[in-house]
């Protein structure tokens, strides 16, 4: 199996930093490309949370999101990924999962290496890493993560 190009979801928790020693391995091993990904939650598709939001005030929460996504990213991929050969980062705004999917879609990833549960993670398998699992078309590693 030849890997080129290996998808690393994270939340930016500790959880999905425990999968970056085998992602930084296998990059190193194959000199593939390292594909990171973040998923901002779109909150405009939540009604009522906390009573009604004006559409610029849902901006402004989005746009501060991404903007703190894309400086934390920067930051992980500065700190961690440095031996790395090749890494891309992506923000996407949605449902986790359906991103994740998507990207390994668009970017024709080979493989994708992720926590077994995110920054929530009180279960030993996440509901995110679940969806991914069950609906990937490429081999997933799940890094088992100690609740």
């Amino acid at each position: 199996m030849e890997v080129t190009k290996v998808l690393w979801p994270t939340d930016f928790s500790s959880s999905s930093e425990k999968a970056l020693p085998y992602v930084t391995s296998l990059t190193q091993k194959y000199q593939a490309e390292i594909h990171v990904l973040y998923v901002i939650e779109d909150i405009a598709h939540h009604d009522g949370w906390y009573g009604d939001f004006e559409q610029s005030h849902v901006k402004k929460l989005m746009d501060y999101a991404e903007k703190s996504g894309t400086k934390r990213l920067e930051q992980v991929c500065e700190k961690y990924l440095d031996g790395c050969p090749l890494y891309i980062k992506h923000i996407a705004i949605g449902d986790p999962a359906q991103e994740i999917l998507k990207l390994i879609d668009k970017e024709k990833v080979d493989m994708v290496v992720m926590a077994s549960h995110g920054a929530k993670g009180d279960y030993r398998f996440g509901s995110v890493t679940e969806k991914v699992v069950k609906n990937s078309p490429v081999p997933v590693t799940t890094i088992p993560i100690e609740p």
